[in-house]
């Protein structure tokens, strides 16, 4: 009896250790993400974000490409209105475009090494890698992992990741703020690993030729003093085509921030109307003194300084200066500037965003 009892337990442990074949723990799948990012060649992601950022959602559809060792090739489209833009790196630098107002701004930056983007594979996998807190989940089909956001904003402090078992693919994110408010979320709907691109995919004049535009164009890079100035079109990169815009001079409305950050108050509203276009600058003041200047976007150069992109959610923008800063973007045909020299970035990114559901009066 006492046999079988000592055989039976012995049947029952092997037992346990064979069901336990096959199974991963945290240290696992961390130890194959490192091999993974490591050998990375190429992929291709896309999916929706969605911002909860407002009192509606804003959904975007996000499209990336990559190709060792530093191409990429990011899309944002707004659902809603269906104005895309791209964000690529080649051996040039790094673009910002805006197909429909046919403009393309260059200027060299570590972008994206210097900031990390929820729909990169290589900043979630980093993120994974670099949490020795990290929290960790098998479920059915997912690897799930709870770790540290690090999105050079504050308001950003936690994201939730899933993998697919079958290859670590990206298959969901997460990321939500101190009160475990969900703020950013994306979905992919498809990603390849090993994807097949050529250099041309990554050229910025081929994007802005895929883009379907009807005339010749504008090109804006960064020159050796680090200002922005204007290119021909017709020269070597550029071949950009644009479209129509409304008359320079065309009024628009004030496009109001529904955001202002506490002890904060709007003090004066001026109307600055040239040969060229009309503008608004709307001044605040209170805790936090800056400015914010709307104006009919021009298909020419803009003088500005070299900057970095920043990614704004909705839209990517451009940040420039260093005691005062600004920051940049265009939106359905306006170009917006807030300048301060104490608002924090991550204020400014707050109330461009709540200007991005409204709509000139």
């Amino acid at each position: 009896m006492r046999r079988i009892t000592w055989v039976l337990a012995i049947v029952v442990c092997f037992s346990a250790v064979l069901a336990g074949c096959g199974k991963k723990d945290a240290a696992g799948v961390v130890k194959d993400l490192n091999q993974v990012v490591n050998k990375l060649e190429s992929y291709e992601g896309s999916g929706t974000m969605t911002l909860h950022t407002g009192d509606t959602p804003q959904m975007y559809k996000v499209q990336v490409w990559y190709m060792n060792p530093s191409y990429y090739r990011i899309a944002l489209t707004n659902a809603q209105k269906d104005i895309t833009q791209i964000v690529l790196r080649n051996d040039q630098g790094v673009y910002v475009l805006t197909p429909s107002l046919n403009k393309s701004f260059r200027f060299q930056s570590d972008w994206p090494d210097n900031q990390g983007q929820v729909y990169l594979y290589q900043t979630l996998v980093r993120s994974i890698l670099s949490d020795n807190t990290r929290q960790f989940v098998s479920d059915k089909n997912s690897y799930v992992f709870e770790v540290a956001a690090n999105y050079n904003t504050q308001s950003l402090v936690r994201q939730k990741i899933w993998l697919s078992k079958d290859g670590y693919k990206p298959q969901q994110v997460q990321v939500s703020d101190s009160s475990a408010q969900v703020i950013v979320e994306v979905k992919f709907d498809s990603f390849e690993f090993g994807k097949k691109f050529a250099k041309k995919d990554f050229d910025m004049q081929e994007n802005l030729n895929t883009a379907g535009s009807d005339a010749q164009g504008t090109l804006l890079e960064v020159d050796e003093n680090g200002q922005l100035v204007e290119k021909p079109a017709g020269t070597e990169e550029t071949g950009a085509k644009s479209a129509s815009l409304p008359a320079l001079n065309e009024s628009f409305g004030v496009i109001m921030p529904m955001y202002v950050p506490d002890g904060v108050e709007q003090k004066d509203t001026k109307v600055i109307d040239d040969s060229e276009r009309s503008s608004v600058m709307l001044q605040y003041d209170g805790d936090y003194q800056y400015t914010l200047l709307e104006s009919r976007s021009l298909d020419r150069a803009v003088s500005l300084q070299k900057g970095e992109v920043v990614d704004m959610g909705f839209t990517f923008g451009l940040l420039t200066g260093d005691e005062q800063q600004t920051l940049t973007w265009t939106q359905d045909g306006i170009d917006y500037r807030i300048t301060s020299d104490n608002l924090p970035v991550t204020e400014m990114i707050k109330i461009a965003a709540s200007m991005e559901e409204q709509t000139g009066k």
